[in-house]
C-alpha cells in the first residue's frame, strides 16, 4: 500500500487516487462529472460546432416498437397528411428511432441545411432540450420554422412549454448524426441521485 504523504496537497492527491473510502469514491465521481461537463464537453462542442455535442435521451418519444411496418401502420395517417410516405421515411436518418437512455452525438449543421426527416435538438420552455424529427419546414422570408414530432407520439405537442409547429431557427441547437445505445442512463441516474440529495441543479 502506498505510504500516505505528509503535505496537504499530497494528502489530497492520496485521498483522490488511493483512498478506498466511500467518500473518496463519491468525490471521484463528482470530479469526473465536473471534468466532463466543464472541460471535455465544451471542447467537443467547439469541435462539432454546437453547444450540445452530445445529449442523453430522457423520454420515450422517439422509440419504435415492433418492425418498421408495425410502427408505420400506427403512424401512417399522420405522415401521409404531411406528404411523407413509408418509402420517404425509410430514407430518413434513424429510421427505427432510438430509445430513452441513448446518447446522441450532434453536429452544428446550419439551420438552412436542415431537411425534412432530420432529427434535431432544440430549446423549448422545458428544463432540457427536445430531440425530435423534422416533418416540415416553413420559410417566412426572414426566418425558418421547423415542425417536429416524436416518432413514438401520436400527434404533435402544442402548448406553453413546447410548440412543435413553430420551432424557430434561433431555438435550433444541432442535428443528430450518431447514436450510442443506453450510455445516457449514466447521466440520467446520476442527475436523479443528485436531485434526490438536493444537488440536481448543479448537473442539469
Amino acid at each position: 500500500m502506498k505510504k500516505k504523504p505528509e503535505s496537504i496537497l499530497g494528502k489530497i492527491w492520496y485521498f483522490i487516487w488511493y483512498d478506498d473510502s466511500m467518500l473518496s469514491w463519491i468525490v471521484n465521481i463528482i470530479l469526473a462529472f465536473v471534468l466532463i461537463k466543464y472541460i471535455i464537453y465544451p471542447g467537443l462542442g467547439f469541435f462539432f460546432g454546437t453547444q450540445f455535442p452530445v445529449v442523453a435521451v430522457v423520454s420515450n418519444s422517439m422509440e419504435h416498437h415492433g418492425s418498421f411496418y408495425e410502427w408505420w401502420n400506427s403512424q401512417e395517417d399522420f405522415y401521409l397528411e404531411h406528404n411523407i410516405t413509408d418509402i420517404d421515411f425509410r430514407e430518413f436518418a434513424f429510421t427505427h428511432g432510438f430509445n430513452k437512455g441513448d446518447i446522441m452525438v450532434l453536429i452544428g449543421t446550419a439551420s438552412h441545411k436542415i431537411n425534412v426527416g432530420d432529427v434535431i435538438v432544440y430549446h423549448a420552455k422545458k428544463p432540457y432540450p427536445i430531440i425530435h424529427r423534422v416533418i416540415s419546414i416553413r420559410d417566412t422570408g426572414g426566418e425558418l420554422y421547423f415542425e417536429t414530432k416524436g416518432d413514438n407520439n401520436k400527434f404533435q405537442i402544442k402548448g406553453f412549454d413546447l410548440d412543435e409547429k413553430n420551432v424557430s431557427s434561433e431555438s435550433y441547437i444541432g442535428r443528430a448524426v450518431f447514436r450510442i445505445p443506453f450510455l445516457g442512463y449514466i447521466k440520467i441516474w446520476f442527475v436523479e441521485v443528485m436531485s434526490w440529495i438536493g444537488l440536481g441543479g448543479l448537473f442539469t
